[in-house]
């Protein structure tokens, strides 16, 4: 993202944790501990653009901080993984003070080929970010089963492929994780746990109203993929999982 605003014309001043103090950090707090850094020095009239998935009780953890320097945050998730990252064709999705994010639009369209405004409430953007890691996680270890079960009925698992090829049911997503699989490539595009980081986060989210057992079991799934080893590895390696 910070290659792409430089392709853009943005200046760019970046700052990183040592790895020994981000440690004991995680999520939220890791954002607050870099805030506590950099919100002093803010100019007046700056953005605080925050793009870590952090659900949305991190966002008003953020938004308070903020609020002691005067700040105005903008939620800014984004939809992707490396590759689009790195090809400024990430998917913005927006929240918070209507001014702030038109402000930031030059910004989106440096880094992403598309921006979704969800409203002005600061957390709906991470909410829906959420939702669409969830489907992600979804098609992810539905690609696996699929695959794994081919395998196990003695079938070339890549017929799997060619049957939904073109279909309703078809998705370019499937086409990838599945090759991801069957190549053999571990490294990520999207590390596994940065995937369960992100479905704990939506079980928390949506668990303040209600039970949630599809979340709880796909949650179990990634769990003991990453237990197994495969925490950074890409998310496909919950087929290791599955497959037993």
């Amino acid at each position: 993202m910070a290659r792409s605003l430089l392709r853009s014309g943005f200046r760019v001043t970046v700052w990183n944790r040592s790895p020994e103090k981000a440690k004991p950090l995680v999520d939220a707090d890791a954002v607050l501990s870099v805030a506590a850094e950099f919100l002093p020095d803010v100019r007046d009239g700056a953005i605080w653009m925050q793009s870590s998935t952090i659900g949305a009780e991190g966002m008003r953890a953020v938004a308070a901080a903020a609020s002691v320097n005067h700040v105005t945050v903008v939620d800014a998730p984004v939809l992707g993984t490396k590759d689009p990252a790195e090809h400024a064709t990430l998917t913005v999705l927006a929240s918070g003070e209507e001014n702030a994010v038109a402000a930031l639009r030059p910004v989106f369209d440096a880094i992403g080929s598309r921006t979704i405004v969800v409203g002005d409430r600061l957390g709906a953007a991470s909410d829906l970010k959420l939702a669409c890691n969830a489907w992600v996680g979804s098609l992810t270890a539905g690609t696996a089963q699929s695959l794994a079960l081919a395998r196990r009925f003695g079938l070339e698992p890549t017929l799997f492929l060619d049957a939904i090829a073109g279909s309703a049911s078809d998705s370019p997503y499937a086409h990838v994780k599945a090759a991801t699989i069957l190549e053999g490539k571990h490294a990520p595009q999207f590390a596994l746990d940065g995937l369960l980081k992100d479905l704990r986060l939506a079980q928390a989210t949506a668990g303040s109203s209600g039970t949630t057992p599809y979340l709880d079991a796909l949650e179990r799934i990634y769990a003991s993929a990453s237990d197994a080893g495969h925490g950074n590895e890409d998310v496909a390696w919950v087929y290791d999982a599955i497959a037993l």
